[in-house]
């Protein structure tokens, strides 16, 4: 019995020391300037233009919901989804208005930044 113990503490033995070999980190400096030019950047914000109805707004918060149609310049399908947008871009509009509005996504969020009667 003790001789298998010690075969198995031998075979295991590489193993163990394996990961005692592995070196220490330098601590990572700061960024700099310089190195901003290395890092990712936000994805590219995106506009598209599209047509629908206002079902919510909130000047307070600076929000309006619109049922809209396809928007094909971000290949959305119809659908309902609320959108950040100024208070002076929501001064015109009502729940219930049909719209034509223009939208910034930024791949999370979507901010409109131009809203008017639909013709």
């Amino acid at each position: 019995m003790k001789k298998i113990v010690l075969m198995a503490s031998l075979a295991a033995l590489p193993l163990g020391l394996a990961g005692c070999d592995k070196k220490t980190e330098a601590p990572k400096a700061e960024a700099s300037a310089d190195a901003m030019g290395d890092m990712a950047m936000p994805a590219e914000v995106k506009h598209g233009k599209g047509t629908g109805t206002v079902t919510a707004i909130d000047p307070a918060k600076g929000t309006v919901a619109l049922d809209h149609g396809e928007i094909a310049e971000l290949q959305w399908p119809a659908m309902k989804m609320g959108f950040a947008a100024k208070p002076e871009v929501l001064k015109d509009v009502k729940v219930g208005d049909k719209v034509q509005f223009e939208i910034d996504w930024d791949g999370k969020a979507g901010t409109v930044t131009a809203i008017g009667m639909e013709p």
